[in-house]
């Protein structure tokens, strides 16, 4: 177990989105849980009721060997059930059954140690509980809840078949039935419910990075449409009257030389067209844009908050901000983790700043340029501004552009 700590030590737990840190949050306590209801309800009833003779000491020590060997292994194939339970593994079936061999091992030098007399009665259905435990939380993660239930329910008749034999009255062994089939629910709440919840985070997580990606395939489907729009009639167009001329002029026709003009005049206005088309999509309003960006964040769970004057910039610097809070709002729902994203407009005399910044960032980002960062900075210095991006503290991250007016 504390190898496995120092292991998620070395893989930096500050750099881990939240989502794996709530996985590696959990498996820790899975794997504490064991341990400890081994350390409290199996080791101290067991050596309770040694004594110095042989037998009962050998029974009792091999019974505490046993149940250690159950956390370890219970702990190892509890991993490759949540694993499978998440969609990354096949299930671990032969680990299941070393699982149950160990169980019942466990079960029958328990039996023996009853026999003779080195455990005492009211005692003996706390370590029957923590014998089933190992067996329950990893069971329970690969059938479904209701046939786990049903199943481990059943568990209790060979449980009582060991106990019978060795002279535990009859409402003892009734209370061990029912022993292992509360344990059974216990394992299916702590282990399955669990599981259920990271399940949930990372389909959510999948989906928020989806979203980022399907928003800029969108945009990029837009222009393509536009491009296509405007390309395709007069290309179709020139085409033809391309064609046309050819012929005329095979014929020693005058009239070849009017279609080619006119195939020089549908080229220019096609260059015209595409120049507005590339000037729209690379124009973008600021207002529409942080609208634009907050609606996306929220639906994508993210708080977003904005503040600053609405209006007194020009054409030319609204543009080049709006750019700026389209890139940042990809990059954090692609990119981050976070839960909050504030957006701040400052215009004064000469200048005006827009910071956009949000939480949820790693410790050690990756800060390698992009070529998103990269061309917001052709724009923004081709008006005289800069931009500046980094940590901006614990979990934070900055993005602020400076354009003069």
């Amino acid at each position: 177990m504390f190898g496995r700590i120092r292991a998620w030590h070395r893989r930096h737990w500050r750099d881990r989105s939240r989502v794996e840190k709530v996985e590696v949050q959990s498996r820790l306590i899975w794997r504490c849980s064991t341990w400890f209801l081994f350390l409290s309800w199996d080791v101290p009833f067991i050596l309770e009721g040694l004594r110095n003779d042989p037998l009962p000491l050998a029974l009792g020590t091999a019974t505490v060997v046993t149940g250690a060997v159950q956390a370890f292994q219970g702990n190892k194939v509890h991993r490759m059930a949540v694993d499978h339970y998440l969609g990354r593994v096949e299930a671990p079936r032969r680990a299941l059954l070393v699982a149950g061999a160990l169980c019942a091992l466990s079960l029958a030098l328990l039996a023996g140690l009853r026999a003779a007399h080195g455990i005492t009665d009211p005692t003996l259905l706390l370590v029957v509980m923590y014998i089933m435990m190992p067996l329950g939380m990893t069971y329970c993660l690969l059938v479904q809840p209701r046939t786990f239930l049903w199943r481990f329910a059943l568990l209790g008749i060979p449980a009582v078949a060991v106990f019978a034999p060795v002279g535990v009255p009859g409402a003892q062994l009734i209370g061990l039935a029912i022993g292992v089939a509360l344990s059974g629910t216990y394992a299916l709440m702590v282990s399955r419910c669990g599981a259920w919840t990271l399940s949930v985070l990372w389909e959510s997580d999948r989906a928020r990075e989806t979203e980022g990606r399907l928003a800029v395939a969108e945009e990029r489907l837009r222009f393509g449409r536009d491009m296509h729009d405007v390309l395709g009639r007069n290309l179709a167009v020139i085409a033809l009257k391309a064609e046309l001329a050819v012929q005329l002029a095979q014929r020693g026709r005058p009239e070849a030389v009017a279609q080619m003009v006119e195939v020089q005049r549908i080229a220019q206005e096609s260059q015209k067209e595409v120049r507005e088309v590339v000037r729209g999509y690379r124009e973008a309003d600021l207002g529409v844009e942080i609208e634009g960006a907050r609606g996306v964040l929220e639906a994508a769970g993210i708080g977003c908050a904005y503040s600053g004057p609405s209006d007194a910039l020009t054409v030319e610097v609204q543009s080049a901000l709006g750019w700026v809070v389209r890139e940042a709002t990809t990059n954090v729902l692609r990119h981050g983790d976070a839960r909050s994203v504030a957006i701040r407009l400052a215009v004064d005399g000469r200048t005006a700043r827009l910071v956009v910044e949000n939480d949820g960032v790693p410790e050690r980002p990756n800060t390698a340029p992009g070529s998103g960062l990269a061309g917001l900075r052709e724009r923004l210095s081709a008006l005289g501004g800069t931009l500046e991006a980094g940590p901006a503290g614990e979990g934070l991250f900055r993005l602020t552009a400076e354009v003069p007016r």
